[in-house]
C-alpha cells in the first residue's frame, strides 16, 4: 500500500504527531510519502522522520499578542493557489491519503475520489458531548469543510462518551522526574518580551522559556531556549509544571508526564478555548484568560497530578489500515481506552465509554 499523508503545518502539535505516526508507519514497512502546508519550509524542523517531503503553502492563521488576526488571515491566504494546488495534486499512484487537518491532500482526495482517513484533534469536535467554547458559525463550518475526509479519529483526553481515541503522542523517551522549581514554558503564541517580563517578577523559579531566540542565554532565573524538539521532551521530563497556550499535542505530553498545567489559550480560537474548556471540565489543569500573576503564584504552589500514561496508539491505527479498517472506528476506540481505566478525572464523572 503506498500512502500520501498531509500534514498542517501551522502550529507544531501536527508535527509532532506525524513524528509519531512516521516511526510506526516505517516500522509497518508500507510506502509514505509526506506533504506539509501552512508555513515555509525553513519553518520547520527536526524534519528527518520525513526524508524528501513536500511542501506547500497552504492555509494559515495569523496572530498578534495572543489572538487571531482576522484580517491578516484573509489578506495572508491565498485562496487561487490553494485551489490550483489541490486540482494539480496526483493521486493516481496512491492508494490511500492520511490528512492530519491539511487542506491540500484532504480536498484532493475528495475531488478525485481516492480513499482518505483525517486524524487529528480537531475531529473529536464532531461529536456534541465534547466541550466546546468560542463556537461560531464560520468556526463550525471551518472543522466540518476544512479538511474532509471519508474515514475520520478524533483525539482527546477523555472519551466524553463518544467514539473518540486517546492523543497519539509519542512513549515517553525521559526518565520522569520533579524539579520542584522547574517551570517550563511555551507561548509561541504570545509576545515573547511580555511573556518575559511576566516571568521576571518571580524570583524564586527557574523558567525554561522555548521562544523565537538563535541559541541558549540564562538571565539570572530565566532560561531562553531555541527550539529543539530533543532539548524540550528532556525539560518537559524533569520540570514542575507547564504553562502554555492551549495546543493540544504538548498538553496531552505535559498529561502523560504528570505534570501539572497553567494554560492561556488563544483569545477567537475556537479549538484553543475548546481545549481551556475541556481542562476545567476534567480538572487536569488551571486556565488564565491574561498575565494574572497572582494566579501564576497560586498555580505555582500546586502539587504534580502524578503521570496518566497513554497506549500506543500510532500503532494501533498502523495496526487497524494495514488490517484494511477490520474494526469499526466504535472498537478501535473502546479497545484503545480499555488500557486507560487507571486515569481519575473528577469525581463525578463515572462515565464509561458508549459508543454509536
Amino acid at each position: 500500500m503506498r500512502i500520501l499523508y498531509g500534514v498542517q503545518g501551522t502550529g507544531n502539535g501536527h508535527v509532532t504527531r506525524a513524528r509519531t505516526m512516521a516511526r510506526a508507519l516505517s516500522d509497518s514497512g508500507l510506502e509514505v510519502d509526506y506533504l506539509f502546508s501552512g508555513r515555509p519550509r525553513d519553518g520547520y524542523f527536526n524534519m528527518e522522520p520525513f526524508g524528501d517531503f513536500r511542501c506547500y503553502r497552504g492555509l494559515s492563521f495569523c496572530w498578534h499578542d495572543g489572538r487571531i488576526d482576522y484580517l491578516a488571515t484573509t489578506l495572508n491566504n491565498n485562496l487561487i493557489r490553494l485551489l490550483r494546488d489541490i486540482r494539480c495534486l496526483d493521486l493516481s499512484n496512491y492508494d490511500l491519503v492520511i490528512t492530519d487537518f491539511e487542506p491540500i491532500t484532504a480536498w484532493a482526495a475528495k475531488r478525485s475520489k481516492t480513499p482518505s482517513l483525517g486524524i487529528g484533534h480537531q475531529y473529536a469536535f464532531r461529536f456534541d458531548n465534547v466541550p466546546t467554547s468560542g463556537h461560531t458559525v464560520i468556526g463550525k463550518l471551518l472543522l466540518d469543510h476544512f479538511a474532509p475526509a471519508q474515514r475520520t479519529l478524533g483525539f482527546h483526553w477523555h472519551h466524553f462518551n463518544s467514539a473518540i481515541l486517546p492523543p497519539l503522542i509519542e512513549p515517553q523517551a525521559h526518565t520522569i522526574s520533579c524539579e520542584p522549581d522547574k517551570i517550563l514554558v511555551y507561548l509561541p503564541f504570545e509576545n515573547s518580551t511580555r511573556v518575559i517580563e511576566f516571568l521576571r517578577v518571580i524570583k524564586d523559579v527557574d523558567f525554561y522559556f522555548y521562544c523565537a531566540v538563535d541559541a541558549a542565554r540564562d538571565e539570572h532565573n530565566l532560561h531562553l531556549r531555541p527550539l529543539d524538539r530533543e532539548a524540550f521532551q528532556r525539560d518537559l521530563a524533569s520540570c514542575n509544571g507547564v504553562i502554555a497556550n492551549a495546543g493540544f499535542g504538548l498538553l496531552s505530553e505535559a498529561i502523560q508526564a504528570g505534570k501539572k498545567l497553567l494554560v492561556k489559550p488563544m483569545q477567537r480560537q475556537m479549538e484553543q478555548l475548546s481545549n481551556a474548556a475541556a481542562i476545567e471540565a476534567l480538572e487536569i489543569g488551571e486556565v488564565m484568560q491574561g498575565f494574572n500573576l497572582r494566579q501564576l503564584r497560586e498555580w505555582l504552589s500546586e502539587e504534580c497530578p502524578g503521570p496518566r500514561p497513554y497506549p500506543d496508539v500510532a500503532k494501533a491505527i498502523v495496526d487497524w489500515i494495514e488490517s484494511g479498517f477490520a474494526l469499526d472506528e466504535n472498537h478501535l476506540a473502546q479497545q484503545l481506552w480499555s488500557n486507560c481505566l487507571q486515569f481519575q478525572f473528577p469525581a463525578d464523572d463515572e462515565s464509561e465509554p458508549a459508543y454509536l
